[in-house]
């Protein structure tokens, strides 16, 4: 029996859609496509998830190696948990699991100072029981150890709890460990999959 619904936070229950935000600032197509691959792409922005660097290192090593792109790059980062804004429908659905008592966790690959705005904004992240995020255990999904460190500090029988992430790597891993999963695509999806669980 299911109780226990985990919940990934980037594009499950926060948008982030890093090639809009780059519309918005800079005109030029050629410019979007390089930022991209250059910031979102990189190693640091894996570093940044994984808790071993900060935001103005990030800025710093980022600017060393691409100079020519040094103020777009500050430009960017300085402003970007600006582009993390809930997916209200499935707020609503967190709400509902909350009143029928499911335990809520969160396991997540976010940085630190992004979590802690998102965190301190939304209201709505008041309803976990708690999670792992991966800037606190130094661990990145689909890593097994991270799972691991979820299911070890909330006692999680992974055969009665749901685990609901974007990234099918991510899902594969719960998998392997014994969780139900969800892949999410829209919010629609998610409330009849977790209906065809739960009912």
């Amino acid at each position: 029996m299911i109780n226990c619904i985990i919940f990934d936070i980037g594009n499950v229950l926060i948008d982030f859609k890093p090639i809009e935000y780059l519309k918005n600032l800079f005109p030029r197509e050629e410019d979007i496509l390089v930022l991209h691959k250059l910031i979102f792409g990189s190693i640091e922005w894996l570093k940044l998830d994984r808790g071993i660097i900060t935001l103005q290192e990030a800025i710093e090593i980022l600017s060393n190696k691409n100079p020519q792109q040094k103020d777009k790059i500050k430009r960017c980062l300085e402003a970007w948990v600006e582009i993390l804004t809930p997916i209200e429908e499935v707020v609503e659905i967190l709400k509902k699991l909350d009143l029928e008592k499911y335990k809520l966790l969160l396991l997540s690959n976010f940085h630190d100072y992004a979590y802690n705005h998102i965190v301190d904004k939304y209201e709505f992240f008041q309803l976990f029981h708690g999670g792992i995020i991966s800037c606190n255990e130094k661990l990145l999904k689909p890593e097994e150890e991270i799972y691991l460190c979820l299911i070890q500090k909330y006692n999680i029988k992974p055969e009665e709890a749901i685990f609901i992430d974007d990234t099918v790597e991510n899902i594969h891993q719960a998998q392997r460990l014994g969780f139900s999963t969800i892949r999410f695509e829209n919010p629609k999806q998610l409330q009849a999959e977790l209906k065809s669980y739960l009912d």
